[in-house]
């Protein structure tokens, strides 16, 4: 195994495979993350049956034609779609548990959303892997034992990732672990019929496929998810802390984005274009939230610029989560999203808005224009805090006018004290957000601040008219932008290098079986050279020397000389090999003759639908051999879980996953990178 440590706690005699976790993996940790993400498996088995149940109880509604068997099956389905919605809540209950990933030391800090990890099955590499190696690369699978297993572990490892920068890294060596494995053994040609299963992170849904490409899009859902957990995690009363959390967000957001840009057609909401735009939009704001706290935390200093800076500063916060909100209610989203999420979007909508109206009342109640004062540079910074001025107002004229500031004042103090309100008010309609000690806390005092400065001006010049206050202008210093997932910067071996170079070693490519050539070296001279590699190529071969009588051929790969695998020698090492063997009788070599790949993709693709009403259902791939009467001419359809490029007018549903597209003769292609559907024409992008 590689990249162990042995957990704190375990004796020095125990067998290392039953102590040991991974870097970045810590399984036996029993923290209140954990065990939510416990209750998230048992809820997502639950949700499960019920699915089953409803799918079998809409089957019989269909064929019965008995009204009384009728009655009965919709009261059953009555009782079915009851119990899918309480899971639904109590799978809602545990996204909006967000205290259990906030830093644990006391801090006066409204709450942030993190995400939670989406649920897998075990899957068995083995068998799989095991006979493609014997049927594809023509090696014993049985010796490739330890690196199937390695797969494996690190695999079984990335369902319980540690949430700090080593659980992220250990996800990323996965996903570029999955690019090797794609283009070492996933075959256009051929489907391995590995299923993998992944549960919906909203709903608790399962999709299950026959595609990699289900467990990388995964596999980028918890990168992200991680990320976020990161920033929740952060301590917000230290600006090391807070840098941290913004960093951390921005990263989530790029990841969700990455993943939204790189795989269209995903067969699950919390990875639909849809649902993923929205949570990039959160995780944004979140990042802009920490960035005002950032500002306020050295402490609010009560001066005018100071102020007006501030005022836009929390009106962007208040307008990016006032966009959150709004995108949050639209459809299809709306529907699976959860209800407290929304909620809390708003909150923060109405209470970063009352914030800066709370500013702009400070200043003008709090400040006086001095002969000392820079009168212009007021004026400017006053002019550009609101779209149009209020009428018969104008910059200057009001900061000079004593009264016109305090009335002006006590409007923007009205409306601070409304969206306060309205914060309360949607807060208490939530039973998850009423329960969220701190958030009541901290909206109530900022209520009755505002309501205490209101009170102390409503002493003065009460027989004053109030108009409306205008609207603030939201603008900020400090723009939050994605940061895009770095997998360059994670270092990953392929597991199954001894099969030889991608380049030439790979499910894509077809080549003979290795045959042995036996010849004798006349008069010091080969009668070929080589070139290339690794693996080298047989180059200016003599027709007539004993290697070519032998049965060597021109352009055939040196795979092995006297018994010693040189799949990975250059030309000067071969050369070298060939020089010390001169003195012997017959050199024995291996090579092999590469093939144009014209197999073209089985279209056997299937699939097995039931479930939840305007959500994802259970989606099965199931794959089965095609059988087609070859003297017939038949255009071969395409998979309905086809994530293709060239599919995509065709594939417009979002319940698709990708299809490898079937490339040319490999002879002919350039040497790709180790991960292909990372740049070529044929991936997702």
């Amino acid at each position: 195994m590689t990249d162990t440590l042995p957990p704190s706690g375990c004796r020095a005699a125990d067998p290392p495979r039953d102590c040991y976790f991974r870097k970045g993996c810590n399984p036996l940790a029993e923290t209140g993350r954990s065990k939510l993400q416990n209750q998230r498996a048992v809820l997502n088995q639950q949700i499960l049956k019920a699915v089953r149940m409803r799918a079998g109880a809409e089957n019989l509604l269909r064929v019965t034609t008995n009204n009384k068997t009728r009655e009965q099956v919709l009261l059953e389905l009555s009782y079915v779609n009851s119990d899918l919605q309480i899971l639904k809540e109590e799978l809602e209950g545990l996204n909006i548990s967000v205290e259990v990933y906030q830093n644990t030391e006391q801090t006066f800090s409204i709450p942030l959303i993190p995400l939670g990890l989406k649920e897998t099955k075990d899957v068995d590499f083995a068998v799989a892997l095991k006979d493609f190696i014997l049927e594809h690369y023509s090696e014993d699978g049985s010796g490739y034992e330890e690196e199937i297993a390695d797969l494996m572990d690190l695999r079984q490892a990335c369902r319980t990732p540690s949430r700090d920068e080593s659980g992220v890294e250990m996800l990323m060596s996965y996903f570029l672990q999955l690019g090797f494995v794609e283009n070492r053994f996933f075959s256009p040609s051929r489907n391995l019929g590995i299923l993998f299963t992944w549960y919906d992170s909203f709903t608790g849904v399962p999709v299950c496929q026959k595609n990699l490409l289900l467990e990388k899009a995964s596999l980028l859902f918890n990168i992200g998810a991680v990320y976020t957990q990161i920033g929740t995690r952060c301590n917000r009363q230290t600006q090391e802390g807070l840098q941290k959390a913004i960093d951390a967000f921005q990263r989530a957001a790029g990841v969700l984005n990455y993943l939204k840009e790189t795989f269209t057609h995903t067969p699950s909401y919390d990875m639909s274009p849809a649902m993923l735009s929205v949570l990039v939009k959160m995780m944004l704001a979140q990042a802009q939230e920490c960035i005002f706290e950032q500002i306020c935390l050295p402490g609010i200093r009560n001066e005018f610029f100071t102020l007006v800076k501030l005022a836009q500063e929390v009106a962007k916060v208040g307008e990016i989560y006032m966009l959150v909100n709004t995108a949050m209610n639209q459809a299809p989203v709306k529907e699976n999203i959860p209800y407290s999420w929304s909620k809390l979007a708003q909150v923060k909508s109405d209470h970063f808005r009352a914030l800066a109206h709370y500013f702009i009342a400070t200043i003008l109640s709090d400040h006086q224009l001095h002969q000392n004062d820079d009168e212009d540079q007021q004026e400017k910074a006053f002019s550009q805090l609101y779209d149009h001025m209020p009428e018969g107002l104008t910059p200057l004229t009001l900061l000079r006018d004593r009264g016109q500031r305090k009335q002006l004042g006590k409007a923007h103090l009205r409306r601070a004290i409304v969206y306060h309100e309205e914060a309360l008010r949607f807060c208490g309609l939530c039973k998850k957000l009423r329960n969220i000690e701190i958030l009541q806390e901290i909206l109530s005092v900022a209520h009755k601040r505002s309501c205490l400065k209101y009170s102390q001006q409503e002493q003065e010049d009460d027989f004053l008219s109030l108009g409306q206050a205008p609207d603030i202008l939201p603008k900020t210093d400090h723009k939050i932008e994605m940061i895009p997932p770095q997998f360059s910067k994670v270092k990953v071996k392929d597991f199954f290098e001894r099969l030889g170079p991608l380049t030439v070693f790979s499910a894509k490519q077809r080549w003979t079986a290795p045959r042995t050539v036996s010849f004798h070296c006349e008069s010091g001279s080969l009668g070929f050279t080589v070139k290339g590699g690794p693996p080298v190529h047989i180059y200016c071969l003599d027709p007539t020397c004993p290697a070519a009588l032998a049965g060597l051929r021109e352009g055939d790969c040196l795979v092995s000389i006297g018994g010693v695998d040189c799949k990975w020698l250059g030309v000067s090492e071969i050369l070298e090999k060939f020089k010390n063997l001169r003195g012997q009788q017959d050199i024995e070599i291996q090579v092999i003759s590469c093939q144009d790949s014209t197999a073209s993709m089985h279209n056997k693709s299937a699939t097995y639908s039931v479930g939840m009403q305007k959500t994802y259902s259970l989606i099965c791939l199931a794959m089965e051999e095609d059988k087609i009467d070859t003297t017939k001419k038949v255009t071969p359809k395409l998979s309905f879980l086809s994530w293709g490029t060239k599919n995509r007018q065709k594939a417009a549903s979002t319940l698709c996953l990708p299809a490898i597209v079937t490339g040319g003769s490999s002879a002919k292609k350039k040497p790709g990178s180790p991960f292909t559907l990372l740049s070529s024409e044929g991936s997702l992008y």
